[in-house]
Parts: structure tokens; sequence; C-alpha cells
């Protein structure tokens, strides 16, 4: 006997009457009746791997088509289609779109911190470490947890915090909060975002500091946000940087940060002198985090945004409308998470 006439669903076999029928009864079974693949198999006496190939002929010879409506009241607030475009074109794990318009003040991130900490809810596990830098919308992320449901082991700090300025990071907050509502351990990176490198130095030997940056490098996952290159920045308000700081970023090309750490446009760190002042996890660690959240939004972060994309410095991505679709516009083709123009 043809051995491709034995197998209904057999790659080989023509497109007969019978064949169809048989796609057409273990389709109706599964996208109608909700029957597992083993019930069609003993339904229709065949082998298992042969159902589950018969519901596949049936969609690719076209007896099934499937229909996505989005319902009337929730037009306007889900953007499944952007959300797919920008996962494609940049690698992404997962795209996550509000909404709302992020207007760019440290009390306009609310609505992208819900949706990250929901996004939290489904991604961390009860023993993963939880790393995040400090700024508005790790704040705004740590205000809207609310429950206790979801667990984690540790939440660590991923960058240094102290300032000579009068200036409140959210450090304390964000890690409190976080530590208290997802059950976890705190973990305080107490150092200076920037300080001399020998004092950079000397406080990575340090035992205490030394381990809350292994916590954080080794973070199963990260959350963060993206700060642009000018004065209207937490990094140039707070006296962590000064004008003189910022011509020279700008002079190698620097179009955002990430705990502290430039880099250009295309995702690349922009060196000079501050690199070897920073006390805080580097972007390779981002880069090598599979579950590197981002959660940015508005006009002032968008080349700063393009720029973290394009270098791979994220994995899951919370934003808005009003930005996703610049990306979209911007960027026109993807390949390993690097996009060009």
């Amino acid at each position: 006997m043809d051995g491709s006439r034995s197998d209904p669903a057999g790659s080989q076999a023509p497109r007969s009457g019978e064949d169809l029928r048989l796609a057409l009864r273990a389709a109706t079974m599964y996208h109608l009746e909700g029957a597992t693949q083993a019930e069609i198999a003993v339904k229709l006496g065949v082998s298992r791997p042969t159902a589950g190939r018969l519901v596949a002929r049936a969609r690719t010879q076209g007896l099934v088509t499937i229909e996505i409506n989005v319902p009337d009241d929730l037009q306007g607030t889900v953007h499944a289609d952007v959300e797919r475009e920008l996962e494609a074109k940049f690698g992404l794990t997962e795209v996550l779109v509000v909404s709302d318009v992020i207007d760019g003040t440290d009390t306009g991130y609310g609505s992208l911190g819900r949706a990250a900490a929901t996004l939290l809810s489904r991604r961390l596990k009860d023993r993963d470490v939880l790393g995040f830098t400090w700024g508005p919308e790790t704040v705004a992320v740590a205000s809207s947890l609310k429950t206790r449901a979801t667990k984690c082991a540790a939440v660590v700090q991923l960058d240094g915090s102290i300032t000579s300025a009068d200036y409140q990071t959210g450090v304390e907050y964000t890690l409190g909060r976080c530590a208290a509502y997802l059950q976890a351990t705190p973990i305080r990176l107490n150092a200076p975002l920037y300080a001399d490198q020998a004092t950079v130095v000397a406080l990575e030997q340090d035992s205490v500091i030394s381990r809350a940056l292994k916590a954080g490098t080794d973070a199963d996952v990260m959350m963060y946000g993206i700060g642009p290159v000018s004065t209207s920045t937490t990094l140039f308000e707070g006296s962590f940087i000064d004008l003189d700081v910022l011509d020279e970023l700008r002079r190698l090309g620097a179009v955002g940060e990430i705990g502290g750490r430039f880099y250009d446009a295309d995702g690349n760190d922009t060196g000079g002198s501050l690199p070897g002042r920073t006390v805080s996890v580097g972007l390779d660690a981002i880069r090598a985090c599979d579950r590197a959240v981002l959660v940015t939004g508005g006009k002032r972060k968008h080349e700063a945004l393009l720029g973290a994309l394009r270098g791979g410095l994220a994995s899951i991505l919370v934003t808005d409308i009003d930005s996703a679709r610049w990306l979209v516009d911007r960027s026109t083709s993807a390949s390993n998470g690097k996009v060009s123009q």
C-alpha cells in the first residue's frame, strides 16, 4: 500500500474529497466543539499526530478562517497590531502599548506604571531577583502595585543614587514598596551614581556594594526607564551631571541613558569620561537579561527609545501609542533586534 495514502493528512496525499471531509470534520471538532487532538483521533479512527495534521491542513487549504473582533467599548484602547509590528521589527518578546498621552512630567507616567505592574504580575516568578533603576517610571510601577498576589525572592537597586544635592530620587520608595508588595528581600546599592575613578574602584571592591552589583548584574528581571541627553532630566536636575558633561555627551553622539550609562543612536556605549566614574550595572548586563522591561514614553524620549531598541537594550517594552506609532514610522527593517532606517 502507498504510505502516503494510509495517512489522510500526509504531505503526499492528493486533495481528494475524503481528505477534505476528514480535515473539515477535524477542524469543526477542534475549533467549534473544543475537542482535543486525542479526542479527534479516537472519533475519526486516526493517530493523534494525524489528527493534528488534519486540523492544520484545514487552515492551510482555506477551510478555516479565524477572525478576532475587538468589542466596541474597547476600540482605541487595544493596540495589538502595533504591538505585534514592534515585536517583529525589534525582536522583542512583548510590547504593551497604552492609549494615554505621556506628557513628560514625573507625574505623567501613571498609565505606564499600571501597565508595567500588570505585566510584572505575569512575568515574575517566586525565585526571581528583580532589579530596577531609579526614576519616575519605576516610581510609577511601584505605586501601581496594589496586591501581594505576585512574589519574588529579592528586589535590587541597579544604580547608585547618592548625590550632594537635595534631590529625591525615589529609590527608597521604589525599593520599599516593591519589597513589601512582592514579599521580597530588599538589596540596596548604597553608593553614588558618579564618583572619581579611584573611588569607583574602591567601591566595587567593597564587600557589601560588590554583592549588590553582582545581584543586579545577575537579576532575572530588570525594569527601568530611559533619559534623554538634555537639561530636563533627573540626572541634570539632581546635579549628577553638569553642562560640561552634557556637552561631552553630545559630542560623543549620546542620545539616551539607562542607569546613568549613556548610549548612541545604535545603542552602543558612548565612552568618554563617565563610564569609569559610574557605579551601576552595565548595559551589557541589560542586553543579556531575557526579561529586560523598558518602561518609557513621551515625545522627548523618542530618540533615546529608538536607540535603546536598536541596541538590544530591552526584550519587553511598555510605552504609549504615540511613541509606538513613531517607532513604526521610523523603522523600516529588522534583523536580530537591530533596525535600520
